[in-house]
Order: structure tokens, then C-alpha cells, then sequence
């Protein structure tokens, strides 16, 4: 039976470590992923949000547009699109769109839509294109999709997502793990 995936893309998708060459490059750091305990880059960089959010601006189409595959990810998705539908829905801001989806098939990834909302508030999305499961690598996110909607939401552990979660979020560490995770959900239900 064909069921509807709400998948982010950043962290999730692409991989989580994305990020740390251009921060280290920009501000002079020399971070891992490991050091990334929260979301939010703020506490890693000695700007002000404004500057950082300026610069973040600036780089979002290079960041975005080189952003590597996380590992496994490609051959979990080709095998579930055709079994599946496949809703893309990010944070990114609108004006990332054709970029988003360029990357998309340099990729070799087909979709049934990427929906970019600008905002970090997937339910509405996820409502709207009736997702039968989500995945995702943001913590409030992945506990507020579950809660809100009552599905099972797949959270790709990361050391930035590390706090509790509730029976129905089910935290995993690669695409292996979330399709097999999957694939049980599908022999019992």
C-alpha cells in the first residue's frame, strides 16, 4: 500500500556535517559535527546574529547548491520512489526553490513535491500533503510532527538533537536504520 513520506532535506537528506567547512572557513573555527550541540550556530560564532545572518544569506545558494547526499540516503530514496510517495518539506526560504530542486536532480532524487515554507513549522505542510510518516533531524520539530499529527516521525540522530523523545518519535542512526525501521512498520500495520 502506497504511503505518503513528509522527508526534510538539511541534516536529513544531505548530511548533517554540511555546514562546518564554511563555518570553520568564515570564522576561524575548527569544529566537527560533535561539537554542534544545539540547532542553532549562534553559540559556535563570535558575530552578532545579524552579521551572521548576513553572511548565512550570502552563502545559502553555495551551502545549499554543493550540500553532500547523507550517507545512504540516495539508494533509500530511489528504492521508495516508486513504492511511495515523496513529499520533500524543508525550512529553506521560497527563493531557494529552483535551486532546491536543481540539486534534486543533479541528485538523481525524484520527488511529488518540495514544498520550502521559510520556517521551521512543518505541521501545516505535513497536514496539507496528508503524510503518513515524517523524517526529520531537528528535535522540536520531530517531536511537535508526532504530537501534533499523530504519525510516526523518524529522527536521524545527530549530536544536536540529543533530548528526550516520546514513544512515536523514533530516533535512528542512518537511512539503513530508518528503512528498515520502515519496513517493520509496514509488516505490522
Amino acid at each position: 500500500m502506497k504511503k505518503r513520506f513528509g522527508i526534510d532535506i538539511d541534516g536529513t537528506v544531505t548530511c548533517p556535517t554540511t555546514f562546518v567547512p564554511y563555518l570553520n572557513e568564515e570564522f576561524d573555527l575548527n569544529i566537527t559535527l560533535d561539537d554542534i550541540k544545539q540547532y542553532d550556530f549562534m553559540p559556535l560564532v563570535s558575530v552578532s546574529e545579524k552579521e551572521f545572518a548576513a553572511w548565512f544569506k550570502k552563502m545559502e545558494p553555495e551551502i545549499y547548491s554543493n550540500s553532500p547526499l547523507a550517507e545512504g540516503a540516495k539508494d533509500i530514496l530511489k528504492s521508495w520512489e516508486n513504492e511511495h510517495e515523496l513529499y520533500f518539506i524543508s525550512a529553506r526560504g521560497t527563493h531557494l526553490l529552483d535551486l532546491t530542486k536543481e540539486w534534486f536532480t543533479v541528485n538523481e532524487l525524484r520527488y511529488n513535491d518540495i514544498h520550502l515554507i521559510g520556517s521551521h513549522d512543518k505541521i501545516e505542510a505535513a497536514r496539507k500533503y496528508e503524510v503518513d510518516i515524517f523524517f526529520e533531524d531537528k528535535h522540536d520539530n520531530a517531536v511537535n510532527l508526532h504530537e501534533e499529527l499523530r504519525i510516526p516521525v523518524i529522527l536521524f540522530n545527530t549530536p544536536y538533537n540529543q533530548e528526550p523523545i516520546p514513544e512515536g518519535v523514533i530516533r535512528v542512526n542512518n537511512w539503513q536504520e530508518a528503512n528498515e525501521w520502515v519496513k517493520n512498520w509496514f509488516k505490522n500495520s
